[in-house]
């Protein structure tokens, strides 16, 4: 993997855990700080599949996708819920 790639997809990682946590300092919602979380580490899962796609790599964000859309199900049927 190029270097590039790989230091930008830590840097997004920790972005996106600074993100949430400014999510939830907000809104006070952890549905919402999760959902935040979750996008930035589907785009840092998906930046380093552009450097060298190897399967673990392929593995790695394709579980993050499914806990993503898992949770992002869960939470809109939660807030369905009476």
């Amino acid at each position: 993997m190029n270097a590039w790639l790989q230091a930008a997809a830590v840097l997004l990682t920790g972005a996106g855990l600074v993100s949430a946590a400014a999510a939830y300092r907000i809104t006070r919602e952890a549905r919402r700080a999760l959902g935040v979380l979750l996008d930035f580490l589907t785009a840092a899962g998906l930046l380093r599949l552009a450097g060298d796609p190897a399967w673990d790599g392929i593995l790695t964000a394709a579980a993050v996708i499914a806990l993503r859309r898992l949770i992002g199900s869960g939470l809109a049927l939660s807030r369905a819920a009476p």
